[in-house]
């Protein structure tokens, strides 16, 4: 998943970040996040024996970043008053715009729902700003992430009401 990650992270901000942007987001915050490997709610499609798309929702407080990103304690979320988190969507750059990313959203929302969330949030990068406003997340802020090397990676909070 980490090489999938990587080749996405990279080749998919073209045209969205410079490579300065893109390499720092995808060193410091992209990765897999072990804790939705372990609460079973991260996951993958396969095509043909390769590895072609990972992402999932949580039910945790963190709202973006590999493991390599994240401190200290995840406190499970209430889902009556606050939104599930939709994390770590990643396409394989060979297999852009087929539909992938929407087959994991979909399946997320729904476990989501099923789990009692009646919202989920997400922070995006603009690479995937428009999968998620066509799967009917709004925009709720945008904002600046301070990366090592005085790099600046803006970044968007998107939710979306689910029942």
């Amino acid at each position: 998943m980490e090489a999938l990650i990587r080749r996405s992270g990279i080749q998919l901000s073209k045209g969205f970040y410079t490579d300065e942007q893109a390499a720092a987001v995808t060193r410091h915050v992209f990765g897999v996040d072990t804790q939705l490997v372990n609460d079973g709610t991260y996951f993958v499609i396969e095509r043909d024996g390769e590895l072609r798309a990972c992402g999932g929702w949580s039910k945790r407080a963190t709202l973006f970043g590999g493991d390599q990103h994240k401190s200290g304690p995840d406190p499970l979320l209430d889902p009556a008053s606050q939104p599930a988190r939709i994390r770590a969507f990643f396409v394989d750059p060979a297999v852009p715009r087929q539909g992938l990313g929407r087959m994991l959203m979909e399946h997320c929302e729904r476990e989501a729902a099923a789990a009692g969330f009646l919202a989920m949030e997400l922070a995006a990068t603009m690479p995937g700003v428009p999968l998620y406003a066509a799967c009917g997340f709004e925009r709720v802020e945008d904002f600046a992430l301070a990366l090592p090397g005085n790099v600046s990676v803006p970044l968007s909070r998107m939710r979306k009401r689910i029942a």
